[in-house]
């Protein structure tokens, strides 16, 4: 019983530090204060600043309570602890193992600072240069980044998903709903370089292929941003599906392209053309507001990163199969053996040091980071 009383005693010490360096006593303050805000007999007046008001209010209040529950589990769990019985062993062992995975994260949850971190997010991936196997590389990537939003608790929804000629599929973007979503992903952004034998190549020759990943913070209905009718080309197709009763009869999909910027957004997740049509302007919004974001203060980091080519040296990480397995992040040198444990999902060391590296200004850029050997 000692090693978990002072495992816990480490443990407790560790969260009162981070509840400092998060200051919850303001947040917890600013909740009340909007609280007595959403009081007041006129706050429904306006009903979208109201709306507002009242996510802001859940986000702050969800994140006190966590801390604090965290905190009361350490507490009890602690104080069973030091009541030195044996026949405890076991159970409290499970829940210390338990809350040090809980305080692992929200240590990391300490790094995840900016405006946005909070927000939910829009994640696409693309197919890159290398024809159908770039195509299928797209493919397994969704397949990771499903993975890891499942085994997370996140919540998604394909927003618009394209498939490839012969395999794979040639772009997909979803709508990611989860605590700290945007601020998790934002490490995931960039070229990411897969090396092979082609499972399409009778000749088993090793192959190269690449797929950009992109994002941008979900900013629901707090975007001021104008489109001029007049600049969009607004087109209608059908939805796809599985076959069967998924597949419309009618034109209910839509592509937007904003003709000044050749930014092009696409939507068919939702029952009618105007539930899409909407949709697609919420994301096209976002990524005009991002673009001018980028104008107004250079200094601010990116929200999407630096725009580049899905090919060759730009990468941010590359996922060697053959000859060897390894993968390995350009931007901090992090990498990983167990190339299906990733390509599984388990990417948190992966986004864990990035954000340290990030948080420390100590990010390599990817054009002038070492290749594997290829």
């Amino acid at each position: 019983m000692e090693n978990l009383t002072a495992s816990l005693q480490a443990m407790q010490a560790q969260v009162h530090q981070l509840i400092q360096r998060v200051d919850l006593d303001s947040k917890a303050d600013r909740a009340a204060e909007l609280e007595l805000e959403a009081s007041a007999p006129d706050f429904w007046s306006n009903p979208e600043q109201a709306q507002r008001v009242m996510q802001e209010i859940s986000r702050l209040k969800g994140e006190v309570d966590h801390w604090n529950t965290v905190l009361a589990r350490i507490k009890d769990t602690l104080e069973l602890a030091q009541l030195d019985d044996e026949t405890l062993h076991e159970d409290l062992s499970g829940e210390t193992r338990q809350l040090q995975e809980a305080v692992e994260r929200l240590s990391l949850q300490t790094l995840l600072n900016g405006q946005y971190d909070d927000h939910n997010a829009i994640f696409a991936i693309h197919a890159g240069a290398g024809g159908t196997d770039s195509q299928d590389w797209a493919q397994m990537l969704e397949r990771m980044y499903l993975r890891w939003l499942e085994d997370n608790g996140y919540k998604v929804e394909i927003l618009d998903r394209s498939e490839g000629e012969e395999a794979g599929l040639k772009s997909v973007t979803m709508s990611i709903k989860g605590e700290y979503a945007y601020g998790y992903l934002q490490s995931e952004q960039g070229v990411h370089r897969l090396v092979r034998i082609s499972p399409f190549d009778a000749a088993k020759r090793r192959h190269t292929s690449f797929s950009k990943v992109e994002l941008w913070p979900d900013i629901e209905g707090n975007l001021e941003i104008e489109v001029n009718e007049k600049d969009l080309k607004i087109e209608t197709y059908r939805s796809s599906g599985a076959g069967g009763q998924n597949v419309q009869k009618n034109d209910t999909a839509v592509r937007l392209t904003h003709i000044p910027t050749g930014i092009v957004v696409s939507c068919q997740n939702q029952r009618s053309q105007m539930q899409n049509r909407e949709r697609a302007m919420q994301i096209l919004k976002a990524r005009l507001f991002e673009t001018e974001r980028k104008k107004r203060d250079q200094q601010i980091a990116a929200l999407k990163g630096d725009i580049v080519s899905a090919e060759w040296g730009n990468q941010i990480r590359s996922y060697v199969l053959h000859p060897y397995r390894i993968v390995k992040d350009h931007r901090t040198g992090y990498e990983e053996s167990n190339t299906d444990a990733v390509l599984d999902g388990r990417l948190n060391g992966f986004m864990e040091a990035y954000l340290r590296a990030k948080v420390n200004q100590t990010l390599a850029q990817p054009d002038t980071a070492l290749d594997l050997e290829t």
